[in-house]
């Protein structure tokens, strides 16, 4: 189980990305939502869902959910 987080920014791409915990490339707290505790990515990206019509994972620490 990892703990997972969607970025409160947008790429320039319209993307608002799924990240874990430790990962390199996780905002800031205050640009962060806690999503929750997931087995995979998947699950958290349907979480994310919940607050931004377009997410992706990211490339680094949910590359299984990463879609380019």
């Amino acid at each position: 189980m990892a703990s997972y987080y969607v970025n409160k920014n947008q790429q320039s791409n319209g993307d608002h990305e799924v990240h874990t915990t430790g990962c390199s490339w996780l905002p800031q707290a205050v640009n962060r939502i806690y999503l929750g505790d997931f087995a995979g990515c998947a699950n958290a990206v349907v979480e994310a869902k919940k607050h931004y019509s377009q997410v992706n994972g990211c490339y680094y620490c949910s590359e299984a959910c990463h879609t380019g």
